[in-house]
């Protein structure tokens, strides 16, 4: 951090001694090495940036406010062309709704993300808990997609949140074998990786396994039993959203219990506690209410415009271009991860390493245990209340359903191995994940339905 920052005089009018800057970049070694003597690691807190450093604009208003404004003429221009009487060929109808949808929903995530930390620098929230609320509230927008493809395609809804769920996992296993190592040739993951996140991933791992085997037992038997009803899919959703709470709150007790074991080794003052936040949200503009509710609102409707598109295009994937459930879902579950992908990148040329890998194992933990139950509540509630007798309903214990259930054990549970003992991948770990999705979707493609 530079120079001037460690000079800088909180409101209180308290000078920023060294250790006030501790974890975050910039730190001198010895505030570390006093860290370490504590038995805290400086290289695995928690604490980070939110919010992303000030650019000069080249325009009067920020980049994503064009790319937002053009993403709403797209869709407006879609939306009429059908009044005038204009009907596209159907790969470009499709064409064209993926890409408008896609964008929509991305900046529509990214507008979410400033207006939570923007409201969390103002009602002084810690940086953790900001964080989280930022990740949870990014997930609106792959909600509403859900909502619409379940209108649409239950069985779209089903396959796509479960197939997003493999290529963020592939996605973590690459990124970590390109983090940095040490002497000894490893990287230490974040605790919240290594502590909750292996429990999250074996118990993500497990209840796939048993859902599968019990939908394979069933299936294999003469059981009357060959699908589930909507009152299973809530059971299941219900135990997926419970352990989620679990999950959270551990996560956020862990780390406010790391950050005041700092400022007890460090002997913070109050003054120097608060101007350690305001570092933590020195990228944060400190906008008013007013323009928070405005950016949240913009994030709102770009979510239901975004996931109306989105499932115009597999409405259209399926129905006019002939395209497989599966092949439709795999090629969604691709291009709708693109935004977080674009994050990871971006940090990791920054060299914020922490904010990199929380968004890549974000994207496993909360694609599995909150939008995978949301989208079986969903489901049921289109089941039992809207339209029972769609085709698609109720979820049958089909070869594709069991796969991705039953797969889910030896992906997140070798993930979970390769975590323990801080361990980083290395080549053979990641060509590991890389046979084990591969074989799944060379299975669903040829075998799924």
């Amino acid at each position: 951090m530079e120079q001037d920052t460690l000079n800088a005089t909180h409101d209180n009018q308290v000078q920023a001694r060294p250790e006030v800057i501790a974890g975050l970049p910039g730190a001198e070694p010895e505030v570390h090495r006093s860290l370490l003597k504590a038995g805290i690691d400086s290289s695995r807190l928690s604490i980070l940036h939110l919010g992303q450093p000030p650019k000069p604009l080249k325009y009067k208003a920020p980049g994503w406010a064009y790319r937002m404004l053009i993403g709403y003429s797209l869709w407006l221009v879609l939306f009429l062309l059908p009044n005038f009487g204009v009907k596209l060929p159907g790969y470009l109808d499709a064409f064209f709704s993926l890409v408008v949808g896609l964008l929509i929903v991305q900046v529509a995530c990214q507008v979410l993300v400033k207006a939570t930390e923007q409201f969390a620098a103002r009602m002084r929230w810690t940086h953790y808990i900001a964080g989280t609320a930022a990740e949870i509230l990014s997930t609106l927008p792959e909600l509403v997609v859900i909502a619409f493809l379940v209108m649409v395609d239950p069985l779209m809804a089903f396959l796509v949140a479960m197939v997003t769920i493999y290529n963020n996992a592939l996605v973590f296993s690459i990124y970590s074998y390109f983090l940095p190592r040490d002497q000894h040739g490893k990287f230490l993951m974040p605790k919240p990786i290594t502590d909750s996140g292996t429990q999250i991933l074996i118990a993500g791992g497990m209840l796939g396994l048993i859902m599968g085997l019990i939908m394979l037992t069933f299936s294999l038997d003469r059981h009357p039993k060959k699908s589930f009803e909507g009152i299973d899919l809530l059971v299941i959703a219900i135990l997926l959203l419970a352990i989620f709470v679990v999950y959270i709150y551990k996560i956020v007790r862990d780390q406010g219990e790391e950050e005041e074991a700092v400022q007890s080794v460090l002997e913070l003052t109050e003054g120097e506690v608060e101007l350690r936040h305001d570092l933590a949200f020195k990228h944060v503009k400190k906008n008013s209410f007013l323009f928070i509710f405005f950016l949240l609102s913009l994030g709102i409707l770009g979510s239901f415009l975004g996931g109306e598109r989105v499932a115009v295009f597999a409405s259209l994937a399926i129905e006019d271009l002939g395209l497989s459930g599966v092949v439709a879902a795999i090629i969604l579950a691709g291009f709708a991860g693109m935004s977080e992908y674009v994050i990871l990148w971006t940090s990791h040329r920054k060299k914020e390493y922490g904010i990199a890998l929380a968004n890549a194992f974000g994207g496993i933990a909360q694609v599995l245990f909150l939008i995978v139950p949301f989208t079986f509540i969903a489901i049921a509630y289109y089941q039992i209340f809207v339209n029972s007798g769609h085709p698609d309903l109720p979820i049958a214990f089909s070869v594709t359903h069991i796969l991705l259930l039953i797969f889910l054990f030896p992906t997140l549970h070798t993930l979970a191995s390769l975590l323990q003992n801080d361990h980083t991948m290395d080549i053979l770990d990641t060509v590991i994940m890389f046979a084990i999705v591969g074989l799944l979707v060379l299975l669903l493609v040829t075998y799924g339905v």
